[in-house]
């Protein structure tokens, strides 16, 4: 196959179009206290990461906490050098400021992570400088 074709099979034809926004590493991602549902969702969403419960042995890049679920301080006890994304559904704004208060890295609502999800791993598991 020509390389012309392979670059277009693989989606970089154009240097005009950027093919990645964000460098793409695998991060190991913790999820406390989300439902099998929602699980099924994120596993869709970051694709070729590493996804995990409380009960695995790997130490985590990033913890994604469902904030109605679980204890936003015993999250920020158990992990407290692991960024922490948290989130909840729209309207449990006492759920929103405990994980703020909490010292959260992120807390946003179900609609908004689901949007944003691999952007927001991206930025929090990136590498400090």
């Amino acid at each position: 196959m020509p390389l012309r074709s392979r670059r277009a099979a693989i989606g970089i034809c154009s240097p005009q179009i950027p093919i990645l926004r964000y460098r793409f590493s695998v991060a190991t991602i913790l999820l406390a206290g989300v439902d099998l549902f929602f699980r099924g969702k994120l596993e869709a969403l970051l694709e070729g990461h590493h996804l995990i419960t409380t009960d695995s042995v790997d130490s985590p890049d990033l913890v994604i906490v469902d904030i109605a679920r679980v204890d936003p301080d015993e999250v920020v006890d158990s992990w407290p050098d692991i960024p922490i994304l948290g989130f909840t559904n729209h309207t449990d704004r006492t759920g929103l400021q405990r994980a703020h208060t909490a010292g959260f890295d992120q807390v946003l609502v179900k609609s908004a992570l689901v949007e944003r999800v691999p952007e927001l791993v991206a930025e929090l598991t990136a590498p400090s400088i």
